[in-house]
């Protein structure tokens, strides 16, 4: 494996009893979610944030992996969390929305998630557009990272999207769906941008209809896509921290 992009290293915090487990986006890494990792940490919460398999190094080194992996590394994250706290939240960007729904359908004991701009489901169009690249022998794509629209501001994120691994998280969504978002119970602070060149803003309705527990949301009226690092950062950090001790309390 190559070396970790400087600003891309994983987090962990020894922190209070309530812990606060941060997930990153396909193709992106640690750095698009660093501020509210560090919010959490200075406002003395433990936190896990790990960087997902084949992220933060090359793109090579993402071409063989699947969200089998990814949702492993998500589960051995909050395995660690809980193991040391007596509550957790989950928070995610984009897949880590997805990999935090994912969580939240197979552990009840989560006392509520955070999803800013999640990818919910697959268009079937989209889907078969990808596949068929695919079956034309491409690995990869034009980036789908750094949507940002703060200027001076960039996601660290591959300049290329792998192709393989994009159909394993389409699929992953698809077949979680509706029934899986019905077992999420505790609350949901949701954060959406109405302009997203990356995820559909529509992908945050199907959620907010489809769990079980409350839901809160927010509009991210000044950032796209990578909202954690957009202008509504500080927005973002401030309502996450509110939520957690509401949850938590």
């Amino acid at each position: 494996m190559a070396e970790i992009i400087p600003g891309a290293e994983p987090m962990s915090v020894e922190g209070g009893p309530v812990g606060l487990l941060v997930l990153h986006g396909f193709t992106g890494n640690p750095q698009s979610v660093r501020p509210l990792a560090e919010g959490a940490a200075a406002a003395g919460h433990s936190v896990e944030m790990p960087l997902l398999s084949g992220h933060g190094t090359v793109i090579e080194d993402m071409l063989p992996t699947t969200w089998a992996d990814w949702s492993a590394d998500a589960e051995a994250a909050y395995e660690r969390l809980a193991a040391r706290t007596e509550k957790v939240v989950v928070a995610g960007l984009s897949m880590g929305g997805s990999l935090t729904c994912w969580l939240a359908s197979r552990h009840p004991a989560i006392a509520g998630i955070v999803c800013v701009n999640p990818a919910t489901r697959a268009a079937p169009e989209v889907r078969d557009f990808i596949q068929s690249l695919v079956d034309a022998g491409e690995e990869v794509m034009d980036g789908i990272g750094s949507d940002v629209c703060k200027e001076g501001v960039e996601e660290l994120a591959y300049k290329g999207t792998p192709l393989r691994p994009l159909l394993s998280l389409f699929d992953a969504a698809n077949e979680m769906g509706q029934e899986a978002f019905s077992r999420i119970r505790c609350p949901l602070l949701l954060f959406t941008s109405p302009e997203d060149h990356v995820v559909p803003p529509a992908d945050s309705d199907f959620l907010a209809e489809a769990v079980s527990g409350p839901v809160e949301r927010v509009t991210c009226e000044r950032s796209y896509h990578v909202a954690t690092i957009d202008h509504d950062r500080d927005l973002i950090v401030e309502r996450t921290l509110e939520f957690v001790d509401r949850v938590t309390a």
